[in-house]
This record gives structure tokens, sequence and C-alpha cells, in this order.
């Protein structure tokens, strides 16, 4: 055995024994057969499994959105700033008794510039939303006996009857004179773009008076030049018919008392301070039918208006007054108005209104009790107010009322009296007096511009044609306004909140808003004051119902970190393992591959 040993050990030829080449085998580095791709496949279904239900996931948890008009609103909000909303206006003035020829154009054409150039001279220097500052036409007629001449040229809206005139007997009285004006300019120009405003300048020897009528139309009586009738029919034009009898010619929105839906509710409630003493019942039903109904109906293009009245008892007011022996009466002045409601004891808010939107508004008659009859108003002049009554804006108004027997003394078992119609008709005429200033009008009969003074005839239902004009424009002006703010406001929340669920309901008042504005402004263009009106009334409601809608005030911060914060816990923790598995797994295959290929060619090598 030892000599065939030696002589394999000593023969180069041989080849080496299996043992020598296991030798040469390392398996840290080398394996022999292809390693398996199942533990790989298992791992990269698993984490191919959460890459597809990620979208699945994401999907389930999406926030509904409908689509709203952005583009649409933001249009309508740099328009409402850049172009103020403008009304057309026509303007006419008729000169009467003055000396011209029958082929007099030219001065006709003179008169009409110089009404223009110096109602430019009464408008600001920035054109106001809802007025007729920069969208209006002025036409100049010229009649006497015989004929009469028109000014040529612009855009004449309305005709004119050449004679009509002479048939009005401005010797009357105001009431008679502005009827038959009525009957001679009224009504012949419906139908037409914008509302057409008149004044009349008489220049004959009856009295100087000038009138604004409770129509449209107003007229100047007296021997008066030319230059100083065109400075008052300028003014008219401006101050009055354009801008409601205001001086600034713009009823700002905190001061119009119109709720966020378009209601006003009128609340009319009698107090009796103290039963014991007397107590006092009205006959609401007739005010109602008779004062309030044509009031309603005026009013009812700028709101929807509801009255409703209650009777309460046991209601003293918060301060007291005092004796003045001098006026025989019990005295409040101005500075104890503020205390004069009682919030604890008046139980005004029992409307089913008071909870909304809708603005309340109350007017309170109050009738105080024997210790403080009759109580009266001092003004700051020391003067004893003629109403007897004050206002507080956005609030409502009170009166105090005196009954007759105030300075009797009480019945010992009081009963029960009813306030005559006589005393009733003169504390509601207080009253349409407070609406008026609460809505932005002037109370007293009286207009003092810069060329003089001029008379405003009222209304049996309140308010003019000219000063319903006036509100008309200016409402739809605010309207429109507080619509494109509310809109660009929910607009500017819903794309800073990408999780804020925007439902179906909320888009289609966003439309039908915007739909509403458009036809508001549409109806302004032409002239169209009430239908613009209840238009932009239905446009602002409708954006307040959007952004006041009860799932975006529930759910208006529901953000990407909640929704992160919620499910992270629960998907984070195995999403890591499996990504770090998969991970690990691809590494551990690259490397028992190397060790194969390495091997096969140490293999291919030998």
């Amino acid at each position: 055995m030892a000599e065939i040993a030696e002589s394999s050990d000593t023969s180069p030829d041989h080849p080496a024994p299996k043992s020598d080449r296991r030798e040469e085998f390392d398996p840290e580095t080398m394996r022999r057969t292809k390693p398996g791709a199942k533990r790989l496949v298992l791992t990269l279904s698993v984490l191919v499994s959460f890459l597809i239900g990620f979208p699945l996931l994401w999907k389930s948890v999406e926030i509904y959105r409908a689509p709203l008009l952005f583009d649409d609103i933001d249009s309508l909000s740099k328009r409402m700033e850049s172009e103020p909303l403008q009304f057309p206006c026509n303007f006419r003035a008729v000169f009467v008794g003055f000396d011209f020829g029958s082929e007099d154009f030219d001065r006709a054409d003179d008169l009409k510039s110089s009404i223009a150039n110096r109602m430019d001279g009464f408008v600001s220097g920035t054109s106001q939303c809802g007025t007729c500052s920069s969208n209006y036409s002025v036409s100049v007629v010229m009649e006497s006996n015989s004929h009469c001449v028109q000014s040529r040229g612009g855009r004449r809206s309305c005709p004119y009857q050449c004679g009509a005139i002479s048939s009005v007997d401005f010797a009357s009285d105001d009431e008679s004179i502005d009827g038959s004006l009525e009957r001679v300019l009224g009504g012949e120009c419906s139908g037409l773009a914008g509302k057409v405003y008149t004044v009349v300048v008489v220049n004959e020897d009856a009295g100087d008076k000038a009138v604004i009528g409770k129509y449209r139309h107003a007229w100047i009586v007296g021997r008066t030049q030319e230059e100083k009738a065109v400075e008052n029919i300028a003014e008219i034009f401006v101050k009055v018919f354009s801008n409601g009898g205001k001086e600034e010619g713009l009823i700002h929105g905190e001061f119009m008392p119109v709720g966020a839906d378009g209601r006003i509710v009128l609340s009319f409630n009698l107090l009796n301070t103290d039963p014991q003493d007397w107590i006092y019942d009205w006959d609401f039903n007739t005010i109602e039918e008779h004062m309030l109904s044509p009031l309603v109906e005026a009013l009812g293009p700028i709101a929807n208006i509801t009255v409703e009245s209650q009777v309460l008892y046991h209601t003293p007011k918060s301060c007291y007054a005092s004796w003045d022996d001098e006026l025989k009466s019990f005295i409040l002045n101005t500075g104890d108005l503020p205390f004069f409601v009682n919030s604890n004891e008046w139980h005004l808010d029992t409307s089913t209104a008071a909870g909304g939107r809708s603005k309340v508004l109350q007017l309170v008659l109050y009738i105080p009790s024997a210790k403080e009859c009759p109580l009266n108003l001092q003004l700051p002049n020391r003067e004893i107010s003629k109403a007897n009554g004050y206002i507080s804006p956005m609030w409502g108004g009170v009166v105090v009322w005196n009954p007759k027997n105030c300075l009797q003394d009480p019945e010992k078992y009081p009963t029960w009296h009813k306030i005559s119609p006589q005393d009733l008709q003169k504390i509601f005429e207080v009253f349409v007096a407070q609406i008026r200033q609460l809505i932005g009008l002037k109370s007293d009969n009286l207009f003092i511009g810069t060329s003089g003074r001029s008379i405003m005839l009222a209304s049996e239902k309140g308010f003019t044609e000219w000063e319903l004009d006036a509100l008309t424009r200016q409402h739809t002006c605010f309207n429109l306004r507080s619509c494109a703010t509310t809109l660009s406001s929910l607009s500017r929340l819903v794309q800073s909140l990408p999780r804020m669920i925007i439902k179906d309901e909320i888009g289609k008042q966003v439309k039908l808003s915007m739909e509403a504005a458009k036809q508001a402004e549409s109806d302004a263009s032409h002239g169209i004051y009430d239908a613009a009106a209840v238009s932009s009334r239905q446009s602002r409601a409708l954006a307040e119902d959007a952004f006041f809608h009860p799932s975006i005030m529930s759910i208006s911060y529901y953000s990407f970190e909640h929704c992160f914060a919620v499910y992270s816990p629960f998907f984070l923790p195995v999403s890591l393992h499996v990504v770090l598995a998969a991970l690990r797994e691809w590494k551990r295959y690259q490397r028992e591959n190397k060790k194969y290929f390495a091997w096969k060619a140490r293999e291919d090598a030998s």
C-alpha cells in the first residue's frame, strides 16, 4: 500500500482527488444551485397588494366636493370693485314762459349742455354704486303759448307732447299741481330704459317756490333767470332724484335694516307700564289694512316684509324721569334714552323670525303709568319733542303716548280702554317716519340745497316714487356687493381647505346665486329697477345660504393632517415592516444570485 501511495504521489499526470476540489469551494462566496425566487415573489406580492390597496383606501376616504364657479365668482367680485353698478336715468327740463323763437334750437341745446355741466359739478369725482352719476341723459323743452322747442341729439327716451303743460294751473295748491303733472308727464314712458324725471320751470309772477312732488317730477314757479334755473334743476336732478335726497348719495349697508334672507319683520308692541292704573288696547287690524299694507307693498322689491303685533303688561322702563314744574310734565332728556329700553322686562323678541337671519325691527308704543304721566322727551335745545319718540339704528323706534286722562287720579278698578282711531293715526304716522329714518331717508318735508329750499310732498304710502327708485337702486348695489363678498369668502375658504365637504346643494345655491346676480346686472343696465332689486335680493340670500350651510360649519376644519393622524397609527407600522421585508429579501436574492454566478464562473474556468 505504501508503494502504491508513493507511486501515485509522484505521478504528475494523475488528476487531483475530489477532496481537493471541495477545499477550493467557498460556501460564503459561492453556491452550486440557482437561488429560488419564491420568497422574493411572496414578499413582493405583499408589497404590491399594499401599493394597489392604497389608492382604494384613498378613494374610500375621499371627500366629495361639488364643483363651484371659482372663475365666475372672481369675475363678479372684480367687476363690483372696479365697475360700480350704474342705472340709466333720463332727466328732462321743461322751461315755460321764457322768451325764445320757434326755431331757437341752439338755445335749447345750450341749456341742455349747461344743465349737464352743472350736474357734473354736483357729482363727486368717483362714480357711486347705485346712482345715475355716469349713466344719464338730459333733454330740454322750451314751451310757450304758441310753440315749443326741444333739444337735439342725445338719447331721447321719452317723447314730449307740446302744449300739454298748459293745462296745469300752477296757481292752485301743491297736491292739485302734483296730480295734474302726473297726468300730463307720467305714464307714457313705461317700459323704456330707465325712469324719466322732470323739472318744470314756470317763469311767471306767482310767488317764488320750489316743490318736489311725490311722483317723478318737480316744479319751480316764479320770476327767475335761466342761469339760476339751471342751478336749481341740476341740483334737484343729482341730489334729489339720483341720490334720494341724501348729500352723500349712498345708503351704507350697515344702516340698511334688511336681513340676509331679504326679509324684514315689523314687530309692533303696545306696552302698558302698570295695568293697575289703566289698560289700553288698539285696533291693529284696521291700521295694518289702511296704513301698513301700502307701505309693505311699496317696499316689496327691496324686502319681503311681514307685520306682527302684541300687547304687553308690566313693562317699566330702566331709567327715571324728573318732574319739570315749568312744563308740568315728567321729562326725559337725550342722555337718558340709551337706558330707556328695559330688556329684562320687555319681552319683545317673541317673533318666530328672531332666531333666523331675518331682520326684526321693534316699534314700541309706550304708555306710562300714572306715577310718571305725562312723560315727554326733551331735545338737546330743551324743546319738547313733537313726535315724543326716538329711534335706535338697526333696532327700531319708541313712541311715548300719554293718555288724555293722564292728570286725573286713576280709577280704583282699572277699565279697558281702546286708543281712538284719530290718536292711532297720529301714532302710526310717527312710526312710518321712524321706518323712513331706519331705512335711511329723511323724515322731514324740506330739502335745503345750495340754490335754495324745496318743499317735498309726502305720499300716502310713506314713500314717494322717486324715493323708492333711489332705495331700489342703492339696495340693489348693496345686495350685489354683499353677494360678491360672501361668494368670494366662500371660494377662498373652499380652496384653502381641500378636505372640506361641498355638497351638491351648496354647488346649486352658488350657481343660482350667480345666475341671479347676472340677471340683476342685466336688469339694472336696462333700467328695470324693481326686477333688479328682486334678483339682487335673491342672489344675496342664496350666497348667504351657501356660506352658512350646516355641512360646511360642521366639518370646515377637517384637514389632511387630521386624516393622516387618524389612519397612520393603523397602517404606518405594517407598511413599514412590509417595505423593509421586501428590501431585505431583494438584497438577499441579489447576494445569493452573485454566489451562484461566482461558482458558475469557477466551473466554467476549470
